[in-house]
């Protein structure tokens, strides 16, 4: 089972220590690339690809608001392969990120 990085459960092996691995990772730090927007269930999400400009790797970032309520704003981001970058669609996201190993979603989940 999947465990957001906690100090319990940390990054597997396969992380690089670049400082796209942390969620307080500056906007700046990426190239980004609009996949599209995820209406599935009402969600709305903006699925995004980005690069990062130190190590290369690609993310898929998704991030839902709910106008609604102030403070709503959840975002996942977890490593996306070329292949699977080259496919992605809007509704294929949360999917992707469920089957990945790790993803960070520290964000995810209110405080």
């Amino acid at each position: 089972m999947r465990a957001p990085m906690t100090e319990v459960a940390k990054p597997p092996p396969h992380m690089t220590g670049c400082v796209c691995e942390q969620g307080s990772a500056q906007f700046t730090q990426f190239e980004s690339k609009d996949v599209g927007c995820d209406e599935t269930e009402g969600r709305f999400a903006d699925v995004t690809l980005n690069r990062c400009r130190t190590c290369g790797r690609t993310w898929l970032r998704y991030l839902v608001e709910y106008e609604a309520f102030s403070r709503s704003g959840r975002w996942a981001r977890g490593l996306i392969s070329e292949a699977a970058a080259g496919t992605m669609s809007p509704e294929k996201a949360v999917d992707h990120l469920n089957e990945l190993e790790w993803y960070d979603d520290r964000r995810l989940h209110s405080p």
